[in-house]
């Protein structure tokens, strides 16, 4: 008897490219969503995509597109229902073996959509203040990493309700958080090992 043993997709949080909505459709319950990029990544059907943070499978490729079909219920649950065409989203796809771990282990499955309340410019670097879902901040701390909209950041300060990223010139260019306002949804990650962390401490005897 032989068994398949099948391990989830991860990310680095380090964007490389960007891009841009085509089309939204309805497809049912479901929503098919597709995304120029340029040049295309080579990826096959099946493969798994980050698309601003959300892990999606791709089920359609094109010389300058990729399709995605969204289950409504992870529409719900991400910045993705404030996305409309035209809207551009960080793509990085899934780490393989022997690439370079420039950030930490984002797998893109979404904690929650955060809310951006404040940025500042401070030097040479923009400070942004982000409020999670109150349930988040527990599996936050001061330089331990988030994701963003699939952009792996350390947290910079942390207070009861919110906390801060720093971002330098270069993540503000090459990715979505610098074309971000005040008031706008991003999709939050917050670092598996915390969960574990937060697991293992908190669990009752057997």
């Amino acid at each position: 008897m032989s068994a398949f043993f099948t391990t989830p997709s991860m990310f680095t949080g380090i964007i490389k490219q960007l891009g841009t909505i085509t089309s939204m459709d309805r497809h049912g319950d479901d929503m098919r969503l597709c995304v120029e990029i340029h040049p295309v990544p080579e990826v096959d059907i099946g493969a798994s995509v980050s698309n601003s943070g959300v892990c999606l499978t791709v089920v359609e490729t094109s010389n300058s597109r990729l399709s995605f079909d969204v289950m409504t219920q992870t529409v719900k649950l991400t910045s993705l229902a404030n996305k409309n065409v035209g809207d551009q989203l960080n793509i990085e796809t899934s780490l393989r073996v022997g690439d370079e771990m420039g950030g930490h282990f984002v797998y893109g499955h979404v904690d929650g959509v955060a809310h951006v309340t404040q940025i500042q410019q401070k030097g040479d670097s923009v400070v942004m203040t982000i409020q999670p879902p109150e349930h988040l901040m527990r599996y936050l701390a001061p330089q331990g990493s988030v994701a963003i909209d699939g952009v792996s950041l350390t947290v910079a300060d942390q207070r009861e309700h919110d906390f801060d990223v720093s971002l330098i010139d270069h993540t503000m260019k090459v990715t979505t958080l610098g074309r971000l306002t005040v008031g706008a949804a991003v999709n939050i990650e917050v670092d598996m090992m915390m969960k574990y962390l937060d697991r293992l401490t908190n669990a009752k005897p057997v």
